[in-house]
């Protein structure tokens, strides 16, 4: 009796990213920020109280002639300096400490409690220290905001190593892989997500804490413009200064973080 052959299973497909959803892309952030102007509109109109609660068309005008007349253009380049310094200051330290503690039990059981301690010290006690010690300077101002962001940065850094995969590291061993390929195509890979998440967190706390700075003690910027709208009891002033820089935010996060983002992606994926 002849057996009958079995047939040859189907391949199995090819695993792919899924197709991108229908209308993704730039179209539907734009769409979400006027819904949300939208809804500022509608309250504003509910309240009827434009001193109190300005709403859109009362405060775009003011951001409009602030831009015109070249006045907050120098205030934003006055704030988005100290952020980029203070950004790049709170990352590098931040990510050396954390990687260290990560790769370090001993050091991790020693600085932990340091660590969670600077992690709870109010933002404006240390502003308020650097500005008493250092004096109100440019150097005060970069150097509080980064202090407020080091420890954040560490922590996440720390768990991201401690959460690294362990036969990737034995690999590196048994191959004798140099400090530098190791932590280049082993570590920096898995730590991508880290990183990402660090930095988006980082940028969003660093701007708001660099408004304080400059409402404390400095004489430019959209912090200084505060204070001074504060000063005059005038709402559709520090709404639309307010409103400048949460535009340049959103410019940054959607050309610079998110690109980032899909291209470290990518990197980590090839890695």
């Amino acid at each position: 009796m002849l057996g009958l052959a079995r047939p040859a299973a189907p391949p199995a497909p090819a695993l792919t990213a899924p197709p991108p959803a229908p209308g993704a892309g730039p179209l539907r952030p734009m769409l979400s920020v006027l819904a949300l102007i939208g809804v500022w509109a509608a309250g504003a109109a509910l309240l009827d109280d434009p001193l109190r609660a300005p709403g859109p068309a009362q405060v775009l005008p003011a951001l409009w002639e602030g831009l015109a007349s070249g006045r907050m253009w120098a205030d934003l380049g006055a704030t988005l300096g100290r952020v980029a310094a203070a950004f790049v200051l709170a990352m590098g330290l931040g990510t050396a400490l954390g990687i260290g503690l990560g790769l370090s039990r001993r050091a991790n059981d020693w600085l932990d409690p340091w660590l969670t301690v600077w992690n709870n010290i109010p933002a404006l006690v240390l502003i308020v220290l650097c500005y008493l010690w250092i004096g109100l300077n440019e150097t005060a101002a970069i150097a509080a905001v980064a202090l407020n962001k080091v420890p954040l940065v560490a922590v996440i850094l720390r768990e991201g190593v401690q959460a690294r995969d362990p036969a990737l590291a034995e690999m590196a061993r048994a191959f004798r892989m140099a400090p530098l390929a190791r932590l280049r195509h082993i570590l920096l890979p898995q730590l991508v997500p880290h990183l990402l998440a660090a930095a988006r967190a980082g940028v969003s706390l660093i701007w708001k804490i660099v408004l304080v700075v400059e409402f404390l003690g400095r004489s430019n910027g959209i912090g200084f413009r505060i204070h001074l709208n504060f000063q005059m009891f005038d709402i559709t002033g520090v709404l639309a200064n307010a409103l400048a820089f949460v535009a340049v935010m959103l410019a940054v996060e959607w050309l610079v973080l998110a690109p980032l983002a899909r291209r470290a992606t990518g990197w980590r994926a090839a890695a």
